[in-house]
């Protein structure tokens, strides 16, 4: 698989522990996890603990891209347990806990690096390890936005906002508004316009090294800008922000088994 790295000798010995935070919904996962972390000699600390060798999820794809924030830049991989209703990066589904947490407790998994975003506000940096989206800030306005890829001006878009997404995040916001796919391990970014006002208006594929400039042509609308879908600030108009691919890779934890094309074919069937 491209962005793989086999990682099948290495036990795990301390493990982060990373919920999303409603127990109605996980039930005694906590528990079973803890059952088997002690017959594996695994020690299970917080997620904020330093230096673990893993982090696990019980959640869904929110919690997924809350641990792989968290551990943005580390060693540390994230391995999911899906209790959640996608679950696109989880590995295992809930009624499997037991048998693959024991597998990744012994080594028996690998890594997938995943390529993330950057984001330039105003001089300040942000990561995106789904998307960056600039949309209307006001419900039911279209705005006016302005493109450049390299430099290269492409012109300005009547539209509800655009759409700059990593592999990982291509099957989220992206892929609902008719964007394409991108494999994991792909070093690109997908473009996607939200509910453009025109015909010619498609999806680009843009690879690393070309920065994607959007600029708030709109006289008496602001912009706001989303990473991961948080708010990080607004553009008035004639501001604008920068969209590359970032330095940083999210570390994706997967049993061998579990590739793109089998998560893709059971979540999108």
């Amino acid at each position: 698989m491209l962005g793989s790295r086999p990682r099948l000798a290495e036990a795990v010995r301390r493990a982060a522990v990373v919920t999303h935070g409603k127990p109605e919904t996980i039930g005694d996962a906590v528990d079973r996890l803890e059952q088997a972390a002690r017959a594996a000699g695994v020690e299970l600390v917080d997620p904020d603990a330093a230096e673990p060798d893993l982090a696990v999820v019980l959640g869904g794809d929110g919690t997924m891209l809350r641990a792989l924030h968290a551990h943005l830049g580390t060693h540390v991989p994230v391995f999911g347990v899906n209790f959640g209703r996608v679950g696109f990066l989880t590995s295992v589904e809930s009624d499997a806990l037991e048998d693959g947490v024991t597998r990744v407790f012994a080594g028996d998994y690998r890594v997938v690096e995943l390529c993330t975003l950057t984001i330039d506000l105003n001089g300040e940096i942000q990561p995106a390890i789904n998307d960056a989206v600039a949309t209307s800030s006001r419900l039911g306005r279209m705005v006016q936005l302005g493109w450049e890829i390299g430099g290269e001006d492409l012109g300005t878009q009547p539209c509800d906002g655009m759409i700059c997404s990593t592999p990982s995040g291509s099957t989220a916001y992206n892929l609902s508004n008719g964007g394409p796919v991108l494999m994991w391990g792909i070093e690109a970014m997908a473009i996607t316009f939200v509910a453009p006002h025109s015909l010619h208006a498609r999806p680009l594929v843009v690879p690393r090294g070309l920065t994607l400039r959007i600029t708030n042509r709109t006289a008496d609308v602001p912009v706001t800008v989303l990473a991961d879908g948080h708010a990080i600030g607004e553009l008035e108009p004639d501001d604008h922000i920068e969209v590359g691919i970032g330095d940083q890779r999210s570390r994706l934890a997967l049993l061998p088994e579990v590739t793109f094309f089998a998560r893709y074919h059971d979540v999108f069937p």
